[in-house]
Parts: structure tokens; sequence; C-alpha cells
């Protein structure tokens, strides 16, 4: 459990919380996430979410939240949460992490909410002292919804080998803002030759293909899609889903998510993060053929495991819930 202790507006949009663990809380690493779960019109919910500070002296931890558009709990945290309330969270997880001693040229690309694994990771650096050359491009639509902008600036200032530029897709740039949707050309313009550098890159999920196919000639390039992308599943007709713990059958429809699909018969999985990061859904699988909803793949293997929120039935199945 953790309690609110501050709360900042950080842009038109987003607001960080500071929250206070209890002694369960193990830490994390810049650049990793957590499930954070509240009570929400008697149904509980839970959403994932980066860890936006490097450290705290007093253990504490800080979450940058947007509010979206139907997201039940991001609206909450963002308007209706306030100092005091206790919210449950779940250990912090995560692979996109800065190595033990980080050496050579790096690179950080962001869009929207993907700034915020990476300014957790740029605030890590900076309290070493900025010890590697470092670059981060952010792109947003206009520049009311830029977060940590004076923050970035001020870095930016005090370390001669950390730059941040600022990359709007909806508004006329100033000053030394750019415009423009990610492209080797525009990467080419803001950094130049990135044979040489270490990406990190993070935003929705077409934001992180379109980088990874102008960072072809990175050094190195891991990326973290905070949204899904396009599902290429057009499965039709639907199969019997045998939950073995509970003792149930449903008849669910192939081609869709068996996290959405469990829902709508009323079944609530533990779920975060619905993108196939956090393993919250995961589940085991005693026999069946379940279909990855990104890649199209299909997976035979009986006694195995399988994330809901990425999977659907492609045969009669039977999982263990």
């Amino acid at each position: 459990m953790a309690r609110i202790t501050a709360r900042r507006a950080e842009s038109a949009d987003s607001v960080t919380l500071w929250l206070q663990p209890n002694g369960h809380w193990a830490g994390f690493q810049a650049g990793q996430h957590l499930n954070v779960s509240a009570q929400l019109d008697g149904v509980r919910v839970t959403r994932s979410y980066s860890l936006t500070n490097a450290s705290a002296a007093d253990g504490r931890l800080a979450i940058t939240v947007k509010s979206v558009d139907g997201g039940k709990l991001s609206r909450h945290l963002c308007t209706g949460a306030r100092i005091g309330e206790v919210l449950e969270i779940g250990q912090a997880f995560g692979e996109m992490t800065l190595p033990a001693t980080p050496q050579g040229d790096w690179l950080f690309l962001a869009a929207g909410s993907g700034i915020t694994p990476l300014i957790s990771m740029t605030r890590a650096l900076a309290k070493q002292g900025m010890p590697v050359p470092l670059t981060l491009v952010y792109w947003a639509r206009t520049r009311n919804e830029l977060c940590f902008v004076d923050e970035l600036n001020k870095l930016a200032a005090q370390h001669a080998n950390f730059s941040a530029r600022f990359v709007l897709t909806r508004e006329p740039p100033v000053g030394d803002e750019a415009m423009g949707r990610l492209s080797e050309d525009l990467i080419r313009a803001l950094v130049g030759d990135v044979s040489s550098q270490q990406v990190f890159a993070c935003g929705p999920g077409g934001f992180v293909d379109s980088a990874r196919v102008a960072l072809a000639a990175a050094k190195s390039f891991q990326a973290e899609a905070f949204s899904p992308p396009p599902r290429v599943i057009e499965d039709t007709g639907s199969v019997q889903v045998t939950l073995a713990a509970s003792g149930r059958t449903l008849t669910l429809p192939r081609g869709q998510s068996l996290l959405t699909a469990l829902e709508a018969e009323g079944f609530k999985p533990a779920s975060g993060c619905r993108m196939g990061i956090c393993n919250t859904c995961a589940c085991g699988k005693s026999s069946g053929v379940t279909r990855h909803l990104h890649t199209g793949e299909f997976f035979h293997e009986p006694a195995s495991a399988l994330k809901l929120c990425i999977s659907s039935a492609s045969t009669d199945l039977v999982l263990d819930l």
C-alpha cells in the first residue's frame, strides 16, 4: 500500500503524485513501472504507470499520470485523488533500465506519456553527474502537453554533455523547438550521425515502430510501446474455454483478447497494463491453441503460460483460472 503525500501539475493534462509506500515495497530501478490499483464505484481498477523519480532519500516514489479520455483510473488520479488517499501498488517491473555502469553515447526518444520512464533514467544519470553523453528528443502534439520542460532545460544548462530537444506535431515551433513526426531525416537534423548511439525509445506503438526504422543504423535499440500495435487477427466463430479452477465453461469469440472476452462474461482476471508488458494477467494453459494478437503467431504447446491481454483462443482451451 502507498499513501499520496503530494501532487503537482506537470502539464495541461498530467499530474505527478508522490507516494509513500509501506514496508512491503522492495524498491525500483530508473525506467521501471508498477501497477496501481484503486476501488472506483465499487470496482477494483488496476493500471500500470512508470516511476518518474530516480530515487528519494525518504523512500517515496513518484508517478506522472496523463488523464486519458475514458480512463477511469487515470482520470481519478489526475482530478479526484487527494493527499492522504491510500492506493494499492505492485512491485516494480520492466527491463528497459540503465546498465550498472553506462558507457558510450545515449539517445532517448519519447512521445507523449513515453517521457515517464525516460525522465526517471535522465534524473538517475543527472544524479551521477551525467557520466555519459545523452540526448533526449521529446515529442508532443502541443506545447502545453509537454512535461518537465523547465527541469530538462535546467539540466541541459548544468551538464555540457546533455541536450534536450522538444518536437511538436500540431503546433508551430518557437525558439529551438522543432516540428514534425519522427523520421530518419528529422533525426539526422536533430541528432546527426546515430551509428554510435545506444537508443531507448518509448511512446505509442506507431511511434516505436517509426523509431525502429529511423534508427536502424544505431549501435543498439531498445523500446517500450505504451499502446499496443494494430491487431492483425480476423478470426471468426467461437470456442469453448474451460476455467479449471473455477469449474466454469464459457463460449468465447475467436480473434478477441481472452482478457476482454472473459471480462465480457463477468469474469474478472487480474490485469494491469493490458499491453503484454506487466505479466499481471499471465495464467497457465493446460490444453488448446492460442494466437498472439499482435504477431498472429500460433502457440500449440500444452502446459504453457500465456498473457490473456494479448492472446486469443484459436481452439477450445483449458485455462488455470
